[in-house]
C-alpha cells in the first residue's frame, strides 16, 4: 500500500522573517511599508499577510456569535391599525419590526402587546419598535423636546409581558449614512448603547432588563472585510460594557444587531449594494437597500431585487446556517482586534465628554463625523477613494437626466412638527457620488455634449496606457470621447481632431517624447480647443504653453468642473 503524505508535509516550514525577506527581494529595493501595508482610515495599519503566530492570544478567536426572518414597516404617522396590518402574517413564525416616530412609539407598543396577548405568543414573538429620540439631533440639530427617561420608562413597562421587543434604538445608520469612517460608526455605536443602560439602570430597571430591550441599527458600506471586522468587534466590545452593569444572566450581554446597507455609497451610475459581509458577520437581520433609493421612491422591481439578494444569501448561499464563517481567519481576526481597539478609543472618549447624549447635543459627534464626510468629499475628488461607476471606471454610454436626487422630507417617517433651529448643527446629508453626479448631469442636461479626442503618439505602451486612463477621466463627466490607433505626426492628429470637431485634444505619449511633441501641438492647435497632456505637471513642460494637465495627482472633480465652465453651453 503506497504511503500517503500531507501536502504542506514537504515543505519546510517559513518563518514571517523568511517571508518578509524575499518579499524585499522581490520588491527590488521599494519600501516594504510604502508598498505592502495598507495604512487604513480606521487608525491602524494592515499588514500584507498575517500567520497563526498572529492571533495565537486573541481571546476573540474563542467565542461563537448569536440569526434571518423578519419583515419590517414604516409607520407615517400613529394612525395605523396594527391587527389590520398584520393580517395574514404568523406573529410567532416572523420577527416583526416597527419604525416610527418616537412619540408614536408607546401606542404601538401598547396595541402590538395587547395583539400579542390576544394570539397567546407574548413568549415567542420576536421583533422591535424604534424608540429613538436622538435622530431629531442628528437631523435638525435640536435636541428631543420630551423627557427621553420618563418615555423610555413608560415603554420598557409597557413591553414587560413580551420579552422579546425591542424598543431601544442604537441606530448608528443615520452616522454610516453621513460619511463615518467604519470606527467612528462602531465607538458612538457602544456609546450611544451605554447611554441607554446607564439612564435605565438609573432609573430603577435593571441590567438584564435595559440590555434586552436594546436593538443596534447599524450600516454597512463596501469595505468589504472591514465591515465583517466591526460587527465582529461589536459583539466583543458591547459584550463587555454590559458586564459593568452586573446583568444576572450572560445571554443579555449579547448584542442584537441589524445590518442595512448604506445610502452613502449608492450612486445614480452603476449602483451596488454591501451585504454579504454583513451576513459573513452573523449579523440577526439584514435590510438591503433598493439600488434606486438615491433618486425615487423605489418600485416593485428594484424591491425584489433587494429581497432576492438577502434570499440568495440566505437560501443558496446558506450563510445563516454557519457560525462565524469568519472566525480563524488571520486577516479578519487581525482586523477585528484593531478595529476592535479604536472603536473602544473613541467610545472610552466620548464617555469622558459625558457620554452619548451630551456629546450629541454639544454638537461633537455631529462635527466629527461631518468632518470625516469632507475628508472623504476631498478623497473622492482625488480619487484616493473609489466608486465604481462614478469617478472611476464609468459607463460613458449611461444616461441617467431623468433620475432626479430628489429632496425626500425626512425620511424618518415622523409626524411631528417643528420649527429649525437657526445656525443647527446638523448631520451630512450628501452622497459621496454627489458632487460627480451634478457635474455629469449638468453634461446631459447641456444643449451641446463635449468631444475630447486622444492624439496618440510615439511610444506605444506609454500612448495607449494615458489614453485609457485619459478615457476613464473625462468619462466621469459624461464626455464625447473619441480614440484613435495612433499618428505619425502631430499635424496628422491634430487636422484629425479639427475634422472632428473635438473640444479638447489630449497629447498621449511618454515623458521622453513630449518634449518634442508640445511646442508642435501648441502651434499645430493654435487655441481651436482646450490642450491637455496626459502626463506629470512641469515647470519645463508649462513654459511650452501647457496649461492642463490630468495625471494620478489630479483633482479629478475640480478639473472637471473647470472644463463644464469653459464648455458647456
Amino acid at each position: 500500500m503506497a504511503e500517503t503524505k500531507k501536502l504542506f508535509d514537504q515543505f519546510a516550514p517559513v518563518t514571517p522573517e523568511e517571508w518578509r525577506a524575499k518579499a524585499e527581494v522581490d520588491l527590488k529595493g521599494a519600501d516594504f511599508e510604502k508598498k505592502m501595508v495598507w495604512r487604513t482610515n480606521e487608525g491602524f495599519n494592515a499588514q500584507p499577510l498575517y500567520r497563526s503566530v498572529d492571533i495565537a492570544d486573541l481571546k476573540q478567536t474563542k467565542s461563537l456569535p448569536g440569526g434571518i426572518n423578519s419583515i419590517g414597516f414604516h409607520m407615517h404617522g400613529a394612525d395605523v391599525d396594527l391587527k389590520e396590518l398584520f393580517k395574514g402574517i404568523s406573529l410567532p413564525a416572523c420577527e416583526i419590526n416597527i419604525m416610527c416616530c418616537p412619540k408614536c412609539a408607546i401606542k404601538y407598543a401598547n396595541e402590538l402587546v395587547a395583539l400579542c396577548k390576544e394570539l397567546g405568543c407574548e413568549d415567542t414573538f420576536v421583533g422591535s419598535i424604534t424608540f429613538n429620540p436622538f435622530k431629531r439631533t442628528f437631523k435638525h440639530g435640536e435636541p428631543f423636546p420630551g423627557d427621553i427617561v420618563a418615555m423610555a420608562t413608560e415603554l420598557m413597562n409597557a413591553v414587560k409581558p413580551v420579552a422579546h421587543l425591542r424598543v431601544l434604538s442604537v441606530d448608528s445608520l443615520a452616522l454610516n449614512n453621513a460619511g463615518a469612517y467604519i470606527y467612528q460608526e462602531l465607538g458612538y455605536a457602544l456609546a450611544w448603547g451605554a447611554e441607554w443602560m446607564a439612564m435605565l439602570t438609573e432609573a430603577g430597571f435593571s441590567a438584564d432588563e435595559v440590555a434586552n430591550r436594546i436593538k443596534f441599527n447599524m450600516g454597512v458600506s463596501t469595505v468589504y472585510f472591514m465591515e465583517i471586522a466591526k460587527f465582529r468587534a461589536a459583539r466583543e466590545l458591547w459584550a463587555l460594557i454590559v458586564k459593568q452593569f452586573n446583568p444576572a444572566n450572560d445571554y443579555s450581554c449579547m448584542m442584537n444587531v441589524n445590518a442595512e446597507t448604506s445610502r452613502y455609497n449608492q450612486t445614480i451610475y452603476d449602483s451596488y449594494t454591501e451585504a454579504m459581509s454583513a451576513a459573513l458577520a452573523c449579523v440577526d437581520s439584514i435590510v438591503v437597500t433598493p439600488f434606486d433609493a438615491p433618486y425615487k421612491e423605489s418600485d416593485d422591481f428594484s424591491e425584489r431585487i433587494a429581497r432576492n439578494q438577502q434570499i440568495l444569501l440566505k437560501e443558496e448561499s446558506h450563510l445563516d446556517k454557519v457560525v462565524d464563517p469568519a472566525g480563524g481567519s488571520y486577516y479578519v481576526e487581525m482586523l477585528t482586534k484593531n478595529l476592535a481597539e479604536q472603536g473602544w478609543k473613541l467610545f472610552l472618549d466620548v464617555e469622558d465628554k459625558g457620554g452619548f447624549k451630551a456629546a450629541l447635543e454639544s454638537g461633537d459627534i455631529i462635527n466629527a463625523v461631518n468632518a470625516t464626510a469632507n475628508e472623504r468629499f476631498d478623497k473622492v475628488a482625488k480619487r484616493r477613494e473609489q466608486l465604481l461607476g462614478t469617478n472611476q471606471f464609468p459607463n460613458f454610454t449611461e444616461k441617467a437626466a431623468d433620475k432626479a436626487d430628489a429632496c425626500k422630507e425626512c425620511n424618518c417617517h415622523c409626524s411631528c412638527n417643528h420649527e429649525e433651529t437657526e445656525g443647527a448643527v446638523t448631520l451630512n446629508t450628501k452622497r459621496l457620488a454627489t458632487q460627480f453626479e451634478e457635474v455629469r448631469l449638468a453634461t446631459e442636461h447641456a444643449a451641446n455634449t463635449p468631444k475630447v479626442f486622444m492624439l496618440t503618439i510615439g511610444n506605444l505602451a506609454m500612448r495607449l496606457a494615458r489614453a485609457q486612463f485619459s478615457d476613464n477621466f473625462f468619462a466621469c463627466a459624461g464626455y464625447e470621447l473619441i480614440d484613435n490607433n495612433g499618428f505619425k505626426t502631430v499635424k496628422e492628429g491634430m487636422d484629425a481632431a479639427m475634422e472632428k470637431k473635438a473640444d479638447v485634444v489630449v497629447l498621449c505619449s511618454s515623458d521622453d517624447e513630449y518634449a518634442a511633441l508640445i511646442p508642435e501641438a501648441v502651434k499645430e492647435l493654435n487655441g481651436r480647443a482646450e490642450l491637455v497632456l496626459a502626463g506629470p505637471e512641469t515647470d519645463e513642460f508649462k513654459a511650452m504653453g501647457i496649461t492642463n494637465f490630468i495625471n494620478v495627482r489630479t483633482n479629478v472633480l475640480a478639473t472637471l468642473k473647470a472644463f463644464n465652465a469653459k464648455l458647456l453651453k
